[in-house]
C-alpha cells in the first residue's frame, strides 16, 4: 500500500496509509523516531487485513515518509498532527500506542474521549523527557539546544533537541489524573532498558479509568516485536475490539 498525504499547512505534508474496513478504526502512533512501517505496525496492519478492520497509520512529520526535519519536531506539534489524521475516519477509534506513541495516546484519548473505545499502550512512556535524562544531559541541553546519545535503533533517535525536551515537559502526564475513562491495557517487558516497568504501573495508577489492566512480559524488552509478543498484541486489539457495542 503506498502512503497518501495531509497538508497540514506551511511544509507539513503527512505520511499516511489508510486500510478500510468496518468497525472501529485502530489508530497506531509510532514511536520516537520511529513510523508507520515498523513491526508492530506491520502486525496490526496483518491483523487488520485478516478481519476486515479499518487501520489508520502515520509518521510523524519529520520521521518516515512524511516532509520537515526530524529535529524540528515537538511533542505538542506531532499530538496535533495525530489529531489531524484521526479526523481522516469516521467513527470510534482504538488507539495502539508505542513507546512515545504511547504518550501522546494518552494525551489523545484526553482530547477525544468518548469517541476513543480503547486504548493499548506498547511500553508506553509517559513523561519520558522528566525521568528519560540526567541532570548532566539536561544541563547539556539547556547550553548546548541538543543533546545526541548513543542509541541501538539507529537514525534520528539519539538526537534529542532542547525544543522537543521543553515541549515534554511541558506535557507531563505523571504527576496528575489521567482523564480518560475507557478501557485501557499497558504491555510492558520486565527487562524493558528503555522504559522501566515502574512507568507502566504508575500510567496505570495515574489513570482515572478503573478498566486498567498492565501486562508484564517476561523476558520481554522494550521493542516488544518477538513472535509471540506480537501476538499478544494481536489478542489484545481483538479483546477489546470485541467489547465495544460498535465492533462488527
Amino acid at each position: 500500500m503506498v502512503p497518501c498525504f495531509l497538508a497540514l499547512g506551511g511544509d507539513r505534508r503527512i505520511a499516511y496509509r489508510y486500510r478500510q474496513g468496518s468497525g472501529p478504526t485502530l489508530l497506531f502512533l509510532p514511536g520516537y523516531a520511529s513510523d508507520m512501517l515498523g513491526s508492530k505496525a506491520e502486525a496490526l496492519d496483518a491483523l487488520a487485513e485478516q478481519h476486515g478492520l479499518p487501520l489508520l497509520r502515520f509518521d510523524y512529520s519529520g520521521t518516515g515518509e512524511s516532509a520537515g526535519r526530524f529535529a524540528d519536531g515537538t511533542l505538542d506539534a506531532w499530538l496535533d498532527e495525530a489529531q489531524e489524521v484521526a479526523k481522516l475516519a469516521a467513527g470510534p477509534l482504538l488507539l495502539v500506542g508505542s513507546s512515545m506513541g504511547g504518550w501522546l495516546a494518552l494525551h489523545l484519548a484526553e482530547r477525544l474521549q468518548a469517541r476513543v473505545i480503547g486504548l493499548v499502550g506498547i511500553a508506553a512512556a509517559p513523561d519520558f523527557t522528566s525521568w528519560g535524562y540526567s541532570e548532566a544531559e539536561k544541563s547539556q541541553l539547556a547550553a548546548q539546544g541538543e543533546l545526541r546519545r548513543p542509541n541501538p535503533y539507529g537514525g534520528e533517535a539519539g538526537l534529542t533537541t532542547l525544543r522537543f525536551w521543553q515541549s515534554g515537559e511541558r506535557m507531563t502526564l505523571l504527576d496528575r489524573t489521567i482523564n480518560y475513562a475507557g478501557p485501557v491495557r499497558l504491555l510492558h517487558g520486565d527487562e524493558d532498558a528503555e522504559v522501566p516497568l515502574d512507568i507502566g504501573v504508575r500510567t496505570k495508577d495515574r489513570l482515572a479509568s478503573a478498566d486498567v489492566q498492565l501486562t508484564v512480559v517476561k523476558g520481554g524488552n522494550h521493542r516488544l516485536s518477538a513472535p509471540h509478543e506480537l501476538a499478544l498484541l494481536k489478542e489484545t486489539v481483538l479483546a477489546l475490539l470485541a467489547r465495544s457495542p460498535s465492533a462488527t
